[in-house]
């Protein structure tokens, strides 16, 4: 086999050491020389002088958690190609594994050039997943302590859940302030609500009738405080989020132009993505990428599953809930696709399939600078005109009708 890389090393990783492998061609035939460091920035910087003294300059090595970082960062100062590999992809076959025939192993993948790298975006895009991943787990620790909070008044028979759609609106706190600070009495209770909602009184009150303990004050007390605690760092991290957005502006108002993608949404998607589609040869690349299109499970000439394959889960879920949101706006493409294919497929492939439509258009408009242009509702009926009317004419006839197609004068 073809040797494209004569000199390059591979990197086995781990929490306290990296072993480190050099492989060279001398002669027709491989040499290696093998190492183990520690991962501390001083023996890191030593790693870095020893792979230079050695002439590497292609290096490749297995994305193991978060210990691959600190690596990168200290290698990707120097003058070396740093290949990050998908340990899925460079699995060796099954025999002895060490930690030195792990790192001799990518040496020799990558000097033939069988790794495929792994996208790594630049610094700043990697300061902004961080911020706004840890945002999406702050959310979803907040909405774990709301879902206590329902289990608490649901333990003291308090079903203001029943009444009110958010319970920790301007109504519903008010209410379970109210019963922390020892209110029990329905009426007083109900005329916390606020003029717009729409519950009656007397269902109110009926919903508000329970039987509150000390130990349930404790227990909303207490989830009360963890939310607030988390809408505080949320704020923080959107105040950041801010303060470094501007190299990013444009292209959030341009993906802010899609269906469904508000700001917030379009700041999840340009950190997950980048704003460089170069490295994502086509659409489909991305769509695979992201594991918004069917994976390939064929035996036999039979098509075992079409599951969706498994991708990145931070910008899947981002664009399932912008696909959800963008079905509702009417008179759009994305809703006339959602409902042509929900009757076929069910509606979570058509919210899937929406969902990678709006990756293939923000691909494009990131890749060409353009802003949404909204196909229209009636794309379908127009592109398959002949097909529409055979359908419409069908079903006429199933109802017992003779028809017969006139088109009209121009």
């Amino acid at each position: 086999m073809e040797v494209l890389h004569a000199h390059c090393a591979g990197l086995d990783i781990h929490k306290d050491t990296v072993v480190a492998c050099v492989r060279h061609m001398a002669g027709g035939a491989a040499k290696r020389e093998i190492k183990t460091f520690k991962t501390t920035t001083k023996e890191l910087m030593a790693l870095s002088d020893w792979l230079s003294a050695e002439g590497c300059v292609n290096i490749a090595m297995e994305a193991t958690g978060v210990y691959w970082k600190p690596i990168w960062h200290v290698l990707s100062d120097g003058e070396f190609v740093l290949i990050l590999a998908n340990a899925a992809h460079v699995k060796n076959v099954p025999g002895r594994k060490t930690d030195v025939n792990d790192a001799a192993w990518l040496a020799d993948l990558l000097a033939h050039g069988l790794i495929r790298g792994s996208f790594v975006p630049d610094e700043q895009t990697q300061e902004m997943r961080d911020f706004l991943r840890t945002r999406k787990q702050l959310v979803r620790e907040r909405s774990g302590h709301i879902q206590r909070i329902q289990k608490t008044l649901e333990d003291a028979n308090i079903k203001l859940d029943s009444v009110i759609a958010n319970i920790m609106g301007v109504s519903g706190r008010a209410m379970i302030e109210a019963l922390i600070a020892g209110e029990t009495d329905p009426a007083n209770l109900a005329s916390l609500a606020h003029r717009q909602i729409k519950a009656p009184r007397d269902d109110l009150n009926e919903a508000l009738r329970g039987k509150v303990t000390k130990h349930h004050r404790f227990m909303l007390r207490l989830h009360l405080q963890q939310i607030d605690a988390l809408d505080a760092a949320i704020a923080q991290i959107d105040q950041e989020v801010d303060a470094n957005v501007e190299p990013f502006r444009a292209l959030i108002d341009i993906l802010s132009s899609i269906p469904g993608i508000s700001a917030l949404s379009a700041n999840v998607i340009l950190a997950e993505i980048g704003a460089d589609m170069s490295r994502f040869p086509t659409d489909a690349h991305l769509i695979s990428w992201a594991g918004l299109c069917p994976r390939n499970d064929e035996s036999a000439g039979k098509r075992r599953s079409n599951r969706m394959r498994k991708g990145a889960p931070w910008l899947k879920t981002t664009l399932i809930q912008c696909a959800w949101a963008a079905v509702r706006k009417k008179g759009c493409y994305l809703q006339a696709q959602f409902h042509r294919l929900r009757s076929r497929r069910g509606a979570k492939k058509a919210i899937g399939a929406v969902a990678a439509s709006i990756l293939t258009a923000a691909y494009h408009m990131l890749k060409d600078g353009t802003c949404y242009q909204d196909l229209g509702p009636d794309h379908f009926d127009r592109r398959a005109k002949a097909v529409q009317t055979k359908r419409l004419v069908a079903r006429l006839q199933n109802l017992g009708f003779a028809v017969q197609i006139c088109p009209l004068a121009a």
